[in-house]
C-alpha cells in the first residue's frame, strides 16, 4: 500500500511545529549563546547540504525526482550558498570553533551514514522535512544575527524564500519515487519512511541546545 504523501506532509508538518515549539526565544540568550547557534548551523550546513542533496540525487531512480534535485544542486553550486553561509556567520562572529564542531559530531555522522545509504524514499522525506524546516527557521536565525549586530542577511533572505519552492518540489520528487517503489516491491513501513527525519531532528536538537554546548565546553576531554 501506498502512503499518501499528503499524509507524510501533515506528519513533517507536526514535528516541525514541535520543533519550533522548542526553540529559545533569541532575546532570552546571551550573546554567546545565540553565536553558538549561529556557529553550530554554520559547522553542519556549509560543508554538508550539497552532499546530502547529491546523495539524493545518486539514490533517486525517477527522472521527475531528478529533474527536482539538479536544480536545487545547481541554483546551490552557482549562487555560491555555501559561501552565503560563511559570510552570514562572519558578520554575526560566529565561525565556528573546534568545540562548535565536536558538539554537533556524533549526530552529524549519524546522518552522513544514512545518506550513505542510498535508500530513495527516505532520503527524499528527509530532506524535504528538512527544507520545509528551514524556510520557517530563517527568520529566527537572522533575528539571532541581528542581535549579534550583524546585518548581513543574504542568507537568511534567499533561503527564506527559495526553500519554500524547494519544499513543494521534493513533496512531488517524493510523489514520484513512491509510486516506483510501490511497482518495484513493497514500500516500507511508515515508520521506517521517517528514519531520516528523526536522524535529523537530533541534529537540530544539537544546533540548538544550549545545555549540550555547555556539556561539550566543560568536557576536559574536548577542551583539551
Amino acid at each position: 500500500m501506498i502512503i499518501p504523501v499528503a499524509d507524510i506532509q501533515q506528519h513533517i508538518d507536526r514535528v516541525i511545529d514541535d520543533v519550533f515549539a522548542s526553540l529559545p526565544q533569541p532575546e532570552h540568550l546571551s550573546s554567546d549563546e545565540r553565536r553558538g547557534i549561529i556557529a553550530r548551523y554554520t559547522a553542519v550546513l556549509e560543508g554538508n547540504f550539497i552532499y546530502w542533496m547529491t546523495g539524493a540525487f545518486l539514490a533517486v531512480k525517477t527522472d521527475v525526482a531528478r529533474s527536482k534535485i539538479i536544480e536545487n544542486l545547481q541554483e546551490e553550486v552557482r549562487d555560491a550558498h555555501p559561501l552565503m553561509m560563511r559570510r552570514f556567520a562572519m558578520a554575526a562572529h560566529a565561525m565556528p570553533t573546534e568545540v562548535d564542531t565536536l558538539a554537533v559530531h556524533d549526530r552529524l555522522t549519524e546522518v552522513r551514514l544514512f545518506i550513505g545509504r542510498l535508500s530513495a524514499v527516505r532520503i527524499v522525506v528527509m530532506m524535504a522535512f528538512f527544507e520545509g524546516l528551514i524556510q520557517r527557521f530563517m527568520p529566527y536565525l537572522a533575528e539571532l544575527a541581528r542581535l549579534q549586530g550583524s546585518s548581513d542577511m543574504e542568507y537568511t533572505d534567499v533561503h527564506g524564500v527559495c526553500d519554500v519552492t524547494h519544499t513543494q518540489e521534493l513533496y512531488r520528487a517524493l510523489q514520484a519515487e513512491m509510486a516506483l517503489a510501490h511497482v518495484d516491491g513493497p514500500v516500507a513501513k511508515a515508520t521506517d519512511l521517517f528514519e531520516g527525519v528523526g536522524l535529523l531532528r537530533r541534529l537540530i536538537t544539537d544546533i540548538i541546545s544550549r545545555s549540550n554546548a555547555a556539556r561539550r565546553t566543560s568536557d576536559p576531554q574536548v577542551a583539551a
